[in-house]
């Protein structure tokens, strides 16, 4: 196949593939980074909407076609080396980032201190639960790290039993093993292997200690809304480190009864002389 003369004007790169800066047409602020193949960028350029190329599931992915929050294209940019997009864009529903907020860019470097710190500086405009969730049940529901933990109607949360919950998942768990990985965010992961499922309960884990760093250093005397914003952001991301643990336990058929019944062993228990006696 002969491609137009713009197409064989962009460097991509070894594995076919150019990064794309997707950029507000009113403000110009950065919302998000993806890749594009060929196929991607011609797409694009052709419904002036945005599309982009999954490099996890090896696949095309038209921007908001699970949470709705597409992208219209104005303006297509190259830069100097033809080796980076820039694509200027209205962002429907004014989110960008799965995590509900504007803009993936949403931690801003804080060097006034001793030591560097990352600080959540964008606050959640829509939880991801109500971007992503479906009213399924567990056995058919779309997957993501999100869906998964916020099956059900919030009333129905609200009063389950915690136990109940925790089987639950053990159960959406296992059966994704047997699941599609291009259709379930979990069997994806289970696909990539354990080693993935490690750095993400890693990745989770780095978060949730930002998240509390930022929580520790807000007043709610002071500044109520953002304090609420930051607790919010920390159970947030605790909930992902949990999800993601349970993943690793499932990858070794391990449900969360085993860790309930250790931590129930425990009571009674001196920490000083449980530890000692490992």
């Amino acid at each position: 196949m002969t491609l137009p003369a713009w197409l064989t004007a962009v460097n991509f790169n070894t594995d076919g593939l150019i990064p794309a800066i997707a950029q507000d047409y009113q403000s110009g602020r950065i919302l998000m980074m993806a890749w594009m193949n060929v196929e991607a960028l011609a797409l694009t350029a052709q419904t002036q909407t945005a599309v982009y190329f999954s490099r996890s599931r090896a696949k095309l992915w038209h921007k908001g076609e699970s949470s709705g929050h597409t992208q219209t294209v104005h303006d297509i940019r190259l830069d100097c080396d033809a080796d980076v997009i820039v694509l200027s864009v209205t962002q429907a529903g004014g989110i960008a980032c799965h995590t509900g907020r504007e803009s993936c860019f949403y931690q801003s470097l804080d060097l006034s201190g001793a030591t560097p710190e990352w600080h959540t500086v964008d606050k959640v405009l829509k939880d991801p639960a109500d971007i992503y969730d479906t009213p399924k049940p567990a056995s058919t529901q779309s997957n993501t790290e999100h869906t998964a933990m916020n099956s059900g109607d919030d009333d129905r949360q609200a009063h389950a039993h915690k136990g109940s919950v925790l089987q639950q998942l053990d159960s959406v768990l296992a059966e994704r093993k047997h699941a599609d990985a291009d259709s379930s965010y979990v069997a994806s992961l289970y696909a990539k292997g354990l080693n993935k499922i490690l750095e993400k309960v890693g990745e989770e884990s780095t978060e949730s200690i930002i998240a509390a760093k930022d929580l520790a250093n807000c007043d709610e005397a002071q500044n109520k809304a953002h304090y609420d914003a930051a607790r919010h952001e920390l159970i947030y991301e605790v909930a992902d480190v949990w999800f993601h643990t349970l993943v690793g336990l499932a990858w070794f058929d391990i449900e969360s009864d085993a860790v309930l019944n250790e931590l129930g062993r425990r009571f009674g228990l001196s920490g000083i002389d449980e530890k000692a006696s490992r």
